[in-house]
């Protein structure tokens, strides 16, 4: 097995040279090292991560990477997983700065932006999907069906801000299984009384 160093190193290398479009399209790359290619944590684990790292202040990739880096390896491989995330597009994005400019108005360049979109899209989609699905597993049908409603209406509608609502659903979800829990006690209560 490689040495932990050189996993953090090459995951982060990765996910920041193929992180095409920001910190939300790096989340499905920096999720498939870390619980698909390296297995450092399951995907409940990681989606936890995910959620904290939210509420934070500062580029969401560049969290996971230190986090994830200072999990395996302390503060040594939180410093080597925010470089291996950044430097290399640092570097890359100063060569290419002139070529990009010059070049701005080719249409093949507009092209290739655009071929990248969809696909980018879709690496959301699939995580999303994912992400949902778990979420439904655990809350249920009812509830997640009616959290993913007031999560929208409240990004999208309202304009709440993300970490507002991610720690609303956090505080939440700390006592779904206790509301479940007296829920369901009531329902079967109220049922007795019924058919009494």
């Amino acid at each position: 097995m490689a040495n932990a160093y050189v996993q953090i190193g090459m995951a982060m290398f990765r996910t920041g040279i193929l992180g095409y479009g920001g910190g939300p399209s790096i989340v499905p790359l920096i999720r498939y090292e870390a619980v698909t290619r390296f297995k450092w944590m399951k995907d409940e684990e990681f989606m936890e991560v995910l959620a904290i790292a939210n509420t934070l202040p500062g580029p969401i990739a560049t969290k996971l990477a230190g986090y994830l880096g200072y999990r395996l390896k302390g503060s040594l491989g939180a410093v080597l997983g925010v470089a291996a995330h950044i430097l290399p597009t640092c570097v890359a994005m100063v060569g290419l700065y002139s070529f990009i400019t010059f070049f701005s108005t080719s249409h093949v360049i507009k092209g290739m932006i655009a071929a990248v979109v969809p696909i980018v899209a879709v690496m959301l989609g699939v995580m999303a999907y994912e992400f949902g699905e778990k979420a439904v597993k655990g809350l249920g049908w009812t509830a997640g069906v009616i959290f993913f409603v007031l999560s929208f209406l409240l990004l999208q509608t309202f304009a709440v801000h993300p970490a507002i609502v991610i720690f609303l659903f956090l505080f939440y979800g700390a006592f779904h299984h206790k509301v479940k829990d007296k829920w369901g006690k009531s329902r079967k209560a109220l049922g007795k009384g019924e058919g009494a």
